[in-house]
């Protein structure tokens, strides 16, 4: 499993697991019906709270990634769409910048014309 979390960081480790499943979706590393791992097998990989994944876990379900199965554990939904998964985490992304430049004082036109020189 490659999934990391780095607790340093400014993104909460309930949103670095969450992101690292969409990701794995998104690369095809993970399949629809595919099961996750527990949420105690995961917890121990990552040194962290076994609380926290089954946050993750929870956020993945609102957004209807998996799925929880009494008796089959966490699953990838089987309609999951990865290239939707994926829009949704750029859209997340540019939302963030978005707000981020606006509270530094950039404005929307300064914000693009960064994207486009790093582009």
């Amino acid at each position: 499993m490659l999934w990391k979390v780095d607790p340093a960081a400014r993104e909460p480790l309930v949103e670095q697991i969450a992101s690292s499943v969409r990701l794995a979706l998104v690369r095809g590393q993970l399949a629809a019906g595919e099961r996750l791992p527990s949420a105690r097998e995961l917890a121990e990989v990552l040194d962290v709270n076994a609380n926290t994944v089954l946050a993750a876990y929870r956020v993945l379900r609102e957004e209807e990634i998996v799925e929880f199965r009494r008796g089959r554990g966490v699953r990838v939904g089987p309609a999951v769409d990865a290239p939707a998964i994926a829009r949704s985490a750029v859209v997340e992304a540019a939302r963030t910048y978005l707000a981020e430049g606006l509270r530094h004082g950039w404005g929307v036109d300064e914000l693009t014309d960064l994207l486009r020189e790093l582009g």
